[in-house]
């Protein structure tokens, strides 16, 4: 038992967060969860307080909260906040309190498309080909001598969005333009990597490391755009399943060996020490795996699908990633499936409205059902409202994946407010 009490910082307002809240709220360590800003959802967590009136972008508030409250532990939920160098400003301003969270160094990962594949290159790791530019007409070029098909990256962060896959030639000169040239991601599209689009099926893998140590959640499916049949635009992410069988025991040791061990290795070399989450996207090639990109924090629906999977006591391990200690615990992993189903607002991932009022009936956690809220908020009145594109999701576990799926739409059933939108294939690859 720990000698004393979590009392924890939880930094974000995503599904993510309700997720972690939820897990964390569970552990016998954990004394109170203050989430800034929080959401509908974290609202009802137990031992839970939202801070809307905390800014999460402004550190010496968040430090000053967090002195004032005696609270002890740090977690950055999205990637903003860590790129920008939270870690680091507790480091200096707030010692006292643990960080789970990488620094800004290592933060670059996520933060930096371009200097993420160079450091592939450096460690040997397996991705595509590529070539990073910082002038437009150097890449303009380059599209039109390159003999295989592109993916363009924004190099900065773009919310999930920064990533265009173009069908023809016009396509990827007009991606090109949109990003360098008419700066659709702003400053984000300074530099893009312009890579090789490689065929497979892609994966998600989150893991928990201490620097040294690494543990692995069940490999994640995420379902990136917006519409059934993977049609239309990018989003953050309308659904995952976990674990995926379009990996293999075998393939999941060979991705540990020649990915996740040098990546956290690679990183330790430079000096750039990773305590926290990293989460690995990869494409299963028939030339086997290839990293197509790393995040460093909790992936957002993957986390609503990995965590109701964990048994072990997420507090614990998060406090072994800040104490060095990883090694000596292990991850208990129900054998179940679990699917997640996010359900958004009208016209999103474009304009969407807010403030739509919402009806959520509570599922039967003891069934293995569970609602996380996202883009949700409470008024004055404790009326439950809209408040962002990806709104709120419902995930199940099953014993099958079918089951777990069948029982995830069924979740779906429980949320209601005016022109959601969906995707009805979440795992359909999987379940053929």
């Amino acid at each position: 038992m720990a000698e004393h009490k979590l009392r924890i910082l939880l930094v974000g307002n995503g599904g993510r967060e309700h997720a972690l809240a939820w897990k964390l709220a569970q552990s016998p360590r954990v004394d109170c969860i203050h989430v800034v800003p929080g959401n509908g959802g974290t609202a009802g967590v137990p031992n839970c307080i939202n801070v809307p009136s905390v800014s999460q972008e402004d550190f010496a508030a968040l430090v000053k909260y967090a002195q004032a409250n005696k609270l002890n532990f740090l977690i950055p939920g999205p990637e903003a906040p860590l790129v920008a160098g939270i870690t680091d400003y507790f480091a200096q301003h707030a010692p006292q309190m643990q960080v789970f969270g990488p620094s800004q160094a290592a933060a670059q990962m996520e933060g930096s498309k371009t200097f993420s594949k160079d450091f592939m290159k450096r460690h040997s790791i397996p991705t595509a080909r590529y070539e990073n530019f910082t002038g437009y007409d150097a890449a303009r070029q380059y599209l039109d001598k390159v003999d295989y098909d592109v993916v363009i990256k924004a190099d900065g962060l773009a919310a999930g969005k920064g990533v265009i896959i173009p069908t023809t030639q016009q396509e990827a000169h007009d991606a090109l333009k949109s990003i360098m040239s008419d700066k659709e991601f702003g400053s984000a599209g300074n530099k893009v990597v312009i890579e090789e689009y490689l065929e497979g099926d892609e994966i998600s893998i989150l893991s928990l490391s201490d620097g040294e140590t690494i543990l692995s959640l069940p490999p994640a499916q995420d379902h990136k755009r917006i519409g059934d049949g993977d049609t239309g635009p990018n989003t953050g992410g309308m659904g995952t399943y976990a674990p995926t069988p379009l990996v293999t025991k075998e393939q999941l040791d060979e991705i540990d060996r020649t990915v996740l061990k040098p990546t956290i290795d690679g990183m330790r070399k430079e000096g750039m020490n990773f305590c926290g989450c990293l989460f690995t996207g990869l494409m299963m090639t028939k030339n086997g795996p290839r990293v197509l990109e790393y995040n460093v924090r909790f992936g957002d629906p993957e986390s609503q699908s990995c965590l109701p999977l964990l048994h072990s006591d997420l507090a614990e391990l998060m406090q072994a990633c800040c104490d060095g200690t990883l090694s000596t615990k292990k991850l208990d992993i129900a054998p179940l499936s679990a699917c997640t189903v996010v359900v958004a607002a009208a016209g999103y991932p474009g304009k969407y409205p807010k403030g739509t009022p919402m009806r959520v009936q509570q599922p039967r956690e003891e069934e293995g059902m569970y609602i996380f809220h996202a883009g949700t908020a409470l008024d004055q009145d404790g009326q439950l409202k809209t408040n962002g594109g990806r709104v709120i999701a419902a995930t199940a576990t099953g014993s099958t994946l079918r089951e777990a799926v069948d029982k995830a739409y069924n979740g779906v059933a429980l949320i209601d407010f005016e022109d959601m939108q969906y995707r009805r294939d979440i795992a359909a690859r999987a379940l053929r």
